[in-house]
């Protein structure tokens, strides 16, 4: 189980590592979003003490504009 000095050491290596990340929370839970080059990773820390990790990644096909209207279509 994890519990909140995880959490506080988590964000520590993310700061002393220089990762970009924002906190928010979802549910019951404190997600950590973290970007980094071609991933976004959701980190959530559950009031059970576990650990929650979700990654998205980029294939490095990058759009123009006109995938904005595609964006708002499809969401």
């Amino acid at each position: 189980m994890y519990g909140l000095n995880d959490l506080i050491m988590f964000l520590n290596r993310l700061e002393e590592e220089k990762f970009y990340y924002r906190l928010t929370k979802i549910r019951d839970s404190i997600m950590v979003i973290v970007s980094v080059p071609g991933q976004k990773w959701e980190i959530e820390f559950m009031p059970d003490g576990s650990i929650e990790i979700e990654k998205y990644c980029s294939n490095g096909e990058i759009f123009d504009e006109r995938e904005i209207d595609v964006l708002f279509k499809e969401f």
